[in-house]
């Protein structure tokens, strides 16, 4: 084992990944305090490689609006929309912020990271539709889902998303929503922008292959043990406050950490296939975010297959 290098690194606060949660919290908190002293080690070599990379989450820019688990069906048939109500306002202020820091000159291009993209829910069968129109009327009823769309006219769906209609059984009973002003966003190419804006300040730092592999408090300051992953050499750093965002790496540190908090937690394992077209005579003919979402909600909740 590597004998660990005396620290010489006193940061106000450790970030342990170099994803999109870290570098956010970096954004905020130097936001509140400029004289900060903030450091972020990632094992990797670069930022936002894992779950923040683009081909490895969804991008939807959660605001719930074509997310069916958001909005469950309740025993007595009504529609519980709280749930969409917290996670659409949760998003409105990331975009706030994200404004914000547009304004201000930190994040120079919003292209680079946010796309407006029609959200949709598409369902098949009489009681999904059925289910559907009572989620469109509950949403629709709050400000926050003004200019939701609802149709179960073929025709107006084939104008909304061609390749979804096509071939499919006249006689068979579909409809879905279409909400315009959704997103799709590329949390990696947003991280990129927060540390672009991060580097030109004081007293911000990160380190690449760099693992964190032990974190315990000594009195009031956290000791982090830290292993240089291409010559082995290990330090130590102290902080006074450290978060953990590490992806599937956070389980293990925050067991580590001893807190109490950290007690009760277990991980397990996401993964998804992406399909890719790369023929723009397709993907000219589709405009439209969400539709597999809402289908595998359906097929799982309410009855219908996908």
């Amino acid at each position: 084992m590597a004998t660990p290098i005396p620290s010489t690194s006193h940061p106000d606060v450790v970030l342990i990944g170099a994803g999109i949660m870290s570098t956010t919290l970096a954004v905020v908190l130097k936001e509140l305090d400029p004289s900060l002293k903030i450091e972020i080690y990632e094992v990797l070599g670069s930022e936002a490689q894992e779950s923040s990379n683009a081909w490895n989450n969804a991008g939807t820019g959660h605001a719930a609006l074509c997310e069916l688990n958001y909005t469950p069906q309740k025993s007595d048939g009504s529609i519980n929309i709280s749930n969409a109500l917290k996670v659409n306002t949760e998003f409105d202020l990331s975009r706030q912020l994200w404004a914000y820091l547009v304004k201000k000159g930190a994040i120079k291009d919003p292209q680079s990271f946010i796309h407006t993209v029609p959200h949709c829910s598409f369902v098949r069968g009489s009681e999904n539709v059925a289910f559907l129109k009572k989620r469109f009327e509950a949403l629709t009823a709050h400000p926050l889902y003004h200019g939701m769309e609802h149709s179960d006219d073929k025709k107006q769906l084939e104008e909304w998303f061609p390749l979804v209609m096509k071939g499919r059984d006249p006689a068979e009973q579909v409809a879905a929503t279409r909400m315009r002003t959704g997103t799709d966003m590329d949390y990696g190419a947003l991280t990129k922008d927060f540390l672009d804006s991060l580097r030109d300040q004081d007293g911000f730092c990160i380190h690449f292959f760099s693992r964190v592999q032990d974190l315990r408090r000594e009195g009031n300051p956290w000791n982090v043990r830290i292993r240089d992953e291409k010559s082995g050499e290990q330090w130590d750093v102290q902080a006074r406050f450290v978060f953990i965002g590490a992806g599937g790496g956070s389980l293990p540190l925050l067991q580590k950490s001893a807190i109490p908090e950290g007690r009760g937690y277990a991980g397990f394992p996401v993964s998804g296939i992406w399909l890719r077209c790369d023929n723009p005579a397709v993907n000219g003919r589709h405009d439209a975010k969400g539709l597999r979402q809402g289908l595998d909600w359906i097929a799982s909740n309410v009855g219908a297959s996908s």
